[in-house]
């Protein structure tokens, strides 16, 4: 004779649906020391944006403080501002004591 196998009682309508992270910005800010050059170039090699759109960034973050240059998932944005970070300092403006570009990665609000 078989035995009979009998199961925990399971809610069915259990609610399994996912939820969304929220996006992460990364936050390029306002460098007097590197030049307009090198941002463009760091934007451009981690991004891959046009020059256009890497003026525009470059130029925002000069005269507000900050731009946003890419939003999405946290651990993209991370990614990201660590490659932007180790693109290292201007090498034409080494002997001005130039440091990285400075980024930092925010939830959008």
């Amino acid at each position: 004779m078989p035995a009979t196998i009998t199961s925990p009682d399971v809610d069915i309508a259990e609610d399994t649906r996912t939820e969304r992270q929220p996006p992460y910005a990364v936050i390029l800010h306002n460098d007097d020391i590197n030049t307009m050059d090198w941002v463009i170039l760091v934007l451009r090699k981690v991004f891959g944006y046009t020059v256009e759109k890497c003026f525009g960034h470059m130029l925002e973050a000069h005269e507000t403080g900050r731009s946003v240059v890419w939003t999405g998932a946290r651990e993209v944005a991370e990614l990201k501002a660590d490659q932007i970070v180790s693109c290292g300092p201007d090498p034409a403006r080494a002997d001005a004591g130039a440091e990285t570009l400075r980024v930092t990665v925010e939830p959008v609000a």
